[in-house]
């Protein structure tokens, strides 16, 4: 994982932990410029939203990867993308019923 910065000198989307070439492009997608426009947002509805954008589903771990650039914008820990698979399958399981 990339070296943790202090948040307020991130100023690129690719300086987020798990967020690469890739995942910026993603959220450039969806309309996120800027990694404080993570900070409030609903990592499930910005899933959802990439998904309509790019007329395909994309990989569950889209999600996760979501859901910790969130967190971290929100003051929380960088902690690897996987460590909010558990979180997005409850999450996505509670839907369900």
């Amino acid at each position: 994982m990339k070296p943790e910065l202090p948040r307020d000198q991130i100023s690129r989307l690719e300086q987020l932990p798990n967020i690469g070439k890739a995942g910026a492009a993603d959220l450039r997608l969806i309309g996120i410029q800027h990694p404080s426009q993570l900070i409030g947002r609903n990592p499930y509805d910005m899933y959802e939203d990439l998904c309509l954008a790019t007329a395909k589903r994309h990989d569950p771990c889209v999600y996760d990867v979501f859901i910790a650039a969130v967190r971290y914008m929100e003051g929380g820990p960088a902690l690897p993308w996987w460590a909010h698979t558990e979180e997005r399958k409850a999450h996505l399981n509670s839907k369900k019923q």
